[in-house]
């Protein structure tokens, strides 16, 4: 009984801690928060606990990605916009170029199911990147 008492202890440990409790996540491959990129730059996407699949179909476990430009999460079980700042991925493509105007703007990655809609801030992460303005000139300092 004692044996017994001890692996059931142990299975709740496991089953509560913050290891198991974090594996479902989506994230950014590149580019790193707060980093500085060109106006046109590439923005990879992951996910943690679930599989990329393109949309049209709900599949337990599986979903795709949507990029949100200077935006927020989208609540659990909402549908997530179509319009210019909320971008599919629906083909369950992982990789995209993004281009923005110069200056700071956040980018927001939700993973939602097969018809869109979103499985909310847990499954989300927001980052910030600042756009680096071409035409901004570095001084060059010449020596005398």
């Amino acid at each position: 009984m004692k044996k017994t008492l001890s692996l059931a202890v142990l299975a709740a440990a496991v089953t509560l801690s913050p290891i198991a409790a974090a594996a479902d996540r989506a994230y950014f491959i590149e580019p790193a928060d707060g980093a500085a990129v060109p106006e046109e730059f590439t923005v990879r996407m992951g996910v943690d606990g679930l599989r990329v699949q393109p949309a049209g179909e709900l599949a337990e476990g599986s979903g795709h990605h949507h990029l949100i430009v200077d935006g927020k999460p989208i609540e659990a079980g909402k549908p997530v916009p179509t319009d210019a700042t909320h971008l599919h991925f629906g083909k369950g493509q992982t990789e995209t170029t993004l281009k923005l105007p110069p200056g700071k703007h956040t980018l927001t990655l939700q993973f939602a199911d097969g018809l869109h809609q979103s499985y909310g801030p847990g499954l989300s992460n927001t980052i910030s990147v600042h756009v680096n303005d071409p035409l901004a000139v570095t001084p060059t300092v010449l020596e005398p």
